[in-house]
């Protein structure tokens, strides 16, 4: 019984996550401003959308944890927001190399990655 409820558990949890990532809006592309409430990204079709940050938003720099402080313009981001009121709001902001990964630049087939 007790194996069961662990498994609709846990089944029920992952359920929610996917559910929760679906409803992100993914923004990638290069920091062309960055204030103290929100960064400004353009993208591979020279889209300008800014971002805001919140006491909730996880920085990630090369895979480690970072601050808004560490993002400076000019570097290459991946965002993972939410819209709240019309607005974009940063859940995840990904930004320099990453480790043991190949850089994005170059790979074929990912163009048009970008989700707005």
């Amino acid at each position: 019984m007790k194996r069961t409820v662990a498994v609709v558990s846990l089944l029920f949890a992952l359920s929610v996550m996917a559910l929760a990532h679906g409803k992100e809006k993914h923004v990638m592309g290069t920091v062309t401003s960055i204030s103290d409430s929100s960064i400004t990204v353009e993208t591979k079709d020279k889209t300008s959308v800014t971002v805001d940050v919140s006491d909730k938003t996880k920085f990630e720099e090369s895979g480690s944890a970072a601050t808004l402080k560490d993002l400076k313009v000019g570097d290459r981001v991946v965002v993972h927001a939410d819209v709240s009121g019309g607005k974009l709001v940063a859940n995840e902001i990904h930004f320099g190399a990453m480790k043991g990964k190949k850089s994005m630049e170059g790979m074929k087939g990912m163009e048009g990655m970008e989700h707005k």
